[in-house]
């Protein structure tokens, strides 16, 4: 009623208003969406730095010994803090379910983006958003329930090992890595297609000597992102990997990683201790092997010619 005693021009003025209290308020909220998420990095950053630098500078750990020594006993006469059988077990976990899911992920990007794009992603489309969907712990009872005993009965060893904790995680990644590498094949221009077709390609090598080629950076980029999230998964890898403190001479073995023995240990030390100062000393590294994945996908990314 209000609005109808006003004027035309004052209408438009009043609507002119409107939009720049929109503005304002959109670029308010976007600005303070975009300071909160840089401070709570930095926030973060900052804190697991220097607590995880305590063992070192408070407490007169050896850097150099705690990385590369073998020996891991907190609680003995003389208590040892040697890291490097759990970042041995962090790295070969990450990079073997790398070597599974690669290829898998890509070629079921492939499948969905070349071979049977009208109904692939149809179908596969709902499989890969379950897996994304199924919590880890579940990944990990599963695994713990049927791969760990079809392991030891068929395979050899306990079944608690480096390889039931790489088929976990590869499952676990392929999700990350199918998603990326499909979403980089499908981008490609219909024209890097239809020029190999002219020149009298047939499919399979307009896929390997064309489309791959041109979709490699962000290809890798895909797997590096599927390594960054196998790098920090704990639960799931907990429950299969047999978390011992030795360094495995087998893919059978048991073994540990940084996560699984921070979780394992966080609750049974005492905060301020040496030992609760190694812990966070081992999410330091894998806060900087965060930092190094970040940067390589960045690197990854300036390659893209398309």
């Amino acid at each position: 009623m209000k609005n109808k005693e006003l004027s035309a021009q004052d209408r438009l003025i009043l609507s002119k208003k409107n939009r720049r209290l929109d503005e304002v308020r959109g670029k308010i909220y976007v600005t303070a969406a975009a300071l909160i998420m840089i401070s709570a990095t930095i926030a973060i950053t900052i804190f697991l730095g220097s607590k995880g630098m305590q063992s070192f500078i408070t407490n007169g750990l050896n850097i150099f010994e705690f990385i590369t020594s073998t020996d891991w006993n907190p609680v003995g006469e003389n208590p040892s803090f040697g890291a490097f059988p759990f970042i041995f077990g962090s790295f070969a976990v990450t990079f073997l379910s790398a070597l599974i899911a690669a290829p898998l992920g890509i070629g079921a990007a492939i499948f969905m983006t070349e071979i049977a794009p009208s109904w692939g992603r149809k179908i596969l489309q709902p499989v890969i958003e379950l897996l994304v969907g199924i919590p880890s712990v579940v990944y990990g009872f599963i695994g713990l329930t049927v791969l760990v005993p079809f392991l030891r009965d068929n395979i050899g060893g306990i079944g608690f090992s480096l390889l039931a904790g790489t088929i976990v995680l590869s499952i676990m990644i392929l999700p990350t890595v199918i998603s990326i590498s499909t979403d980089a094949l499908a981008s490609l221009p219909n024209n890097l297609r239809e020029g190999s077709y002219a020149l009298g390609a047939t499919r399979w090598q307009t896929i390997r000597k064309v489309l791959l080629k041109a979709a490699m950076p962000s290809l890798l980029t895909a797997v590096v992102l599927g390594m960054a999230r196998a790098f920090g998964e704990a639960l799931a890898v907990q429950m299969v990997i047999g978390n011992v403190r030795e360094l495995p001479s087998s893919i059978l073995d048991a073994s540990a990683t940084l996560t699984t023995i921070i979780t394992l240990n966080m609750g049974h030390t005492t905060y301020g201790s040496l030992e609760n100062n190694t812990l966070w000393s081992m999410g330091l590294i894998l806060l900087v092997m965060s930092f190094a994945f970040i940067l390589f996908i960045r690197y990854l990314s300036s390659r893209r010619k398309i």
